[in-house]
């Protein structure tokens, strides 16, 4: 029995013959799958002869032919000569990176001396002693978003007051306050390359700051608020994730929008960068992930499976894991070699705001939920490794920094929570001594 092999031609008999166009998390071969059991019963209850009219009436429609040649040809937008030099500067950018990576994998894999599995378990263990090393109200309305600087110095944070304040470490001393959004500030963000800084805001803007308050630049643009914001490992670009469904690209030496990536069915909410530089995540209210290619503009997979708005994407070190946090209250890790879903993690009793792997080698990773508390999980078996309780409302973000050594949350309920690994300290002062 011949069946339509074009998705559009499918959808169309199934409307005809009374059934759902589509279910839920239903896909191209499965929808395919379902018309042809459907297309069997019919003949097997003797309506045959109903099923050859829908196929006439198909025939006799050469206007629905149309409209279904019309659906299948791809959606293009003519990219810009600026584009063209930053996908160019962004491949010499990553490939180097990518052939280090590499090589320093294949390294420590052929030296005996090098022992991974025992330095994974040194870092996991001193995970596990981490505590609470001090706690500071960081404003009069609740906190949004942190960020440390490259080296740990100094700490960002975001309001909803629309105020960013700038602290030193490990005193967690204010000493800038940013003021420039009219509208709630929504994240915040530091360079990997210097100490300058940028913020997103439900006025539709993101600016990029000095860390002595001064304001640089603002990227004006998106029709809708924006959710989260992360600079390019190359520290000359900057994303930002918006509710008007795209994420984009900037130039913050120019100020200039490179790129406006559609996608998303519903609003995005997070953006975020491979290490390398070469691919960017975004997830969405679509409850979706999507991994693009910097270097090529295509979309390289699509990460499926949560079954609420996705809130948190984040790279592995590694270079090959992407983790993915949820309102449905999952981690999902996957494997961006075959494009699958690795390990799902029931991690929190409410929705996860945030995710993060450990920036060094990823042994670890940490999530922050508004079930008001963190949790760090091993990356090995993704088992727990602790928790991070002592909020007393929805923990909103988190970050860690560079060393591995300490983690900074932020709440609903004003204050800025930094976490210490008790461990790492007391083996610098056996080194020192």
């Amino acid at each position: 029995m011949a069946v339509p092999t074009n998705d559009s031609a499918v959808r169309a008999r199934l409307r005809r013959l009374g059934e759902p166009i589509t279910l839920f998390g239903e896909r191209e071969m499965e929808r395919r799958d379902r018309l042809r059991a459907l297309m069997v019963r019919l003949e097997a209850d003797g309506q045959f002869d109903r099923l050859l009219r829908v196929q006439e009436d198909e025939q006799g429609a050469p206007g629905d032919d149309d409209d279904m040649e019309q659906i299948q040809y791809p959606f293009f937008t003519e990219g810009t000569n600026q584009l063209l030099q930053a996908r160019v500067d962004i491949a010499m950018y990553s490939l180097p990176r990518a052939k280090a990576r590499v090589d320093r994998a294949k390294r420590r894999l052929a030296d005996l001396d090098e022992d991974p599995e025992a330095e994974a378990d040194l870092v996991v263990k001193q995970a596990g002693d981490f505590v609470l090393e001090c706690s500071e109200i960081g404003d009069d309305r609740p906190l949004t978003g942190c960020s440390f600087s490259r080296d740990a110095s100094m700490l960002a944070t975001s309001s909803w007051s629309g105020i960013l304040k700038v602290w030193s470490m490990p005193q967690i001393t204010k000493i800038a306050t940013l003021k420039g959004h009219t509208e709630r500030a929504t994240d915040v963000a530091f360079s990997p390359v210097d100490n300058c800084l940028a913020t997103a805001s439900a006025d539709k803007t993101a600016k990029l700051w000095n860390s002595d308050g001064s304001l640089l630049m603002s990227f004006d643009g998106h029709l809708d608020r924006l959710a989260r914001v992360a600079f390019h490992p190359s520290g000359k670009y900057l994303g930002t994730a918006s509710f008007d469904k795209t994420w984009r690209l900037w130039d913050i030496n120019t100020g200039t929008e490179l790129l406006l990536q559609e996608g998303h069915s519903r609003s995005v909410y997070g953006v975020s960068f491979h290490p390398d530089g070469s691919l960017a995540a975004s997830c969405g209210l679509d409850a979706n992930a999507r991994v693009w290619d910097l270097r090529s503009g295509r979309l390289y997979c699509t990460l499926i499976g949560h079954v609420k708005p996705v809130l948190g994407v984040g790279f592995s070190p590694n270079g090959h894991l992407v983790a993915t946090a949820s309102e449905d209250n999952f981690c999902r890790i996957w494997d961006l070699r075959t494009r699958q879903m690795l390990y799902s993690i029931p991690a929190h009793k409410s929705l996860i705001s945030h995710v993060k792997f450990e920036p060094q080698e990823g042994y670890y990773l940490a999530t922050s939920s508004y079930d008001t508390k963190a949790a760090l999980w091993s990356t090995r078996d993704y088992k727990p490794i602790k928790c991070l309780a002592g909020h007393e409302s929805k923990v909103t973000s988190l970050d860690i920094s560079g060393d591995g050594q300490q983690i900074v949350t932020v709440s609903h309920d004003r204050t800025i929570k930094i976490w210490s690994c008790r461990g790492t300290a007391r083996d610098n002062e056996m080194e020192l001594d």
